[in-house]
């Protein structure tokens, strides 16, 4: 297998976002606090309650996203927030699309917060490049049944798929759902278990 994730046979890269197109950072020092600050605009005391209790934990609760989303989305329009991606990512995008292989995001995000990192990017709207967005609706990020679930949405054989992470739980899901797997090692990461096993990207 090479390292290449557009090595022959590879027809579509699926990419996770924070840590790996995205800096750790920027979802937890931008991104978090500012849904924290603003979840009172959008629902009662007690939901709101709720919900810094989920954020505290670092919940992938599919309700919370929904509502960071809409939040960043308010925060994105008006100029607020600003995205933030690695510098190599849209150049990978425009090259990997250029090569006739399809994208697409699956991260614990929701849709809309997937979307909005890639439009409101430095380089410009990025979103252009990708076809797919696969979120907490689809399933865990761990479960391998979320990327056979993918799969069949792409109507692409697993093997002919790249998922690219940098979390190796969930490289271990889309191995045994027979996906192709790369490792994102990434500034700000956790270094990688020793003897993981993985190609690394980029």
């Amino acid at each position: 297998m090479s390292r290449d994730p557009a090595a022959a046979g590879v027809r579509a890269i699926l990419l996770d976002v924070e840590g790996t197109t995205t800096p750790i950072a920027f979802v937890l020092d931008v991104l978090f606090p500012y849904a924290r600050r603003h979840l009172r605009q959008y629902v009662d005391d007690a939901t709101a309650a709720r919900f810094e209790s989920l954020m505290d934990r670092n919940s992938k609760a599919t309700d919370l996203k929904a509502l960071q989303g809409k939040i960043w989305d308010e925060g994105f329009r008006r100029g607020e927030l600003v995205s933030d991606v690695f510098p190599d990512v849209p150049a990978a995008f425009a090259q990997w699309r250029g090569r006739g292989l399809q994208l697409g995001i699956f991260s614990s995000g929701s849709v809309l917060a997937q979307q909005l990192i890639f439009r409101y990017a430095p380089a410009g709207d990025l979103t252009k490049y990708l076809s797919w967005y696969f979120d907490t609706t689809t399933g865990a990020k761990h479960d391998v049944e979320s990327y056979r679930r993918i799969a069949a949405a792409m109507k692409i054989p697993p093997d002919s798929i790249v998922f690219i992470s940098d979390v190796t739980g969930e490289l271990d899901a889309a191995r045994a759902a027979g996906m192709q797997t790369r490792l994102a090692v990434r500034p700000g990461n956790a270094p990688p278990p020793d003897g993981h096993g993985y190609m690394t990207w980029p």
